[in-house]
């Protein structure tokens, strides 16, 4: 895997935050989680160099050929205007916006990254991904996630009317959401800290840093590495700030 390298001088700052899910469960609370996103980003826009948005930023994105989906103009706007800055957008998928084609990348100049990657920021070495399907055990969800990123399955729903197709996504979202299981979260934390580990012995990083969980942590793998997942904003609105040498879990309170 290559490393990236990312340089911060004196002040500058690098964020991180994932799980939005904007356009869940309702237009209601998406606006309003919107409507807090957008003023932590003009916060955080005094200072940051660098911003990693760690997946799930929607709760569902499809791109067909011509047609963008409805829902959070303002921000894909203020990302527009972050991204005018000159502030660096790395956006990464997650396993509810898995399917990024080229339009954010064309029109605000975002990075989009796919799977895990490595990243040299400042004096310490991140492993970061969104974490879905890492580690040992959830088969289900494995052998579920390589149906979804089949080229054929995603060409043939293209087909599907927008209309259509995104009712039914926005449908299984709800479905999903409403099957999943309380002890899933210690259990999902417990395999990204065991796939962590492993790679650690393998391969130094200073931090692992996932989202999916939708439960903040940070936890110490050995004296010099630790895992950390940045929760979500459905709630809790945690994020993550590094300023060249010291990494620290936040909250944006307004």
């Amino acid at each position: 895997m290559s490393i990236q390298n990312i340089q911060l001088t004196h002040g500058d700052k690098i964020y991180f935050a994932s799980d939005f899910h904007l356009g869940a469960p309702n237009i209601e609370a998406s606006k309003e989680r919107e409507s807090k996103i957008l003023k932590w980003l003009d916060l955080i826009s005094e200072d940051a160099k660098v911003l990693f948005l760690v997946g799930d930023i929607f709760d569902f994105w499809f791109e067909y050929n011509h047609v963008v989906s409805r829902g959070s103009i303002r921000f894909l706007g203020k990302l527009a205007e972050l991204s005018d800055k000159g502030i660096r957008i790395i956006l990464f998928s997650g396993n509810h916006d898995i399917w990024y084609r080229d339009y954010l990348h064309s029109e605000f100049d975002i990075e989009l990254v796919y799977k895990p990657q490595t990243y040299q920021l400042g004096t310490k070495k991140f492993y970061i991904a969104h974490g879905d399907g890492l580690g040992k055990g959830d088969t289900k969800f494995k052998i579920l996630k390589s149906f979804f990123t089949n080229k054929l399955c995603i060409w043939l729903f293209k087909w599907v009317h927008p209309d259509l197709g995104i009712s039914l996504a926005k449908l299984w979202s709800k479905y999903s959401k409403a099957k999943a299981k309380d002890n899933e979260i210690p259990a999902k934390e417990q395999r990204l800290i065991e796939y962590s580990s492993e790679i650690e012995k393998k391969e130094h990083h200073d931090y692992y840093l996932y989202g999916d969980v939708h439960k903040e942590a940070y936890v110490e793998i050995n004296s010099s590495s630790h895992y950390v997942n940045l929760g979500e904003w459905i709630k809790k609105k945690s994020f993550g700030v590094f300023d060249g040498s010291s990494f620290q879990l936040n909250y944006f309170d307004e």
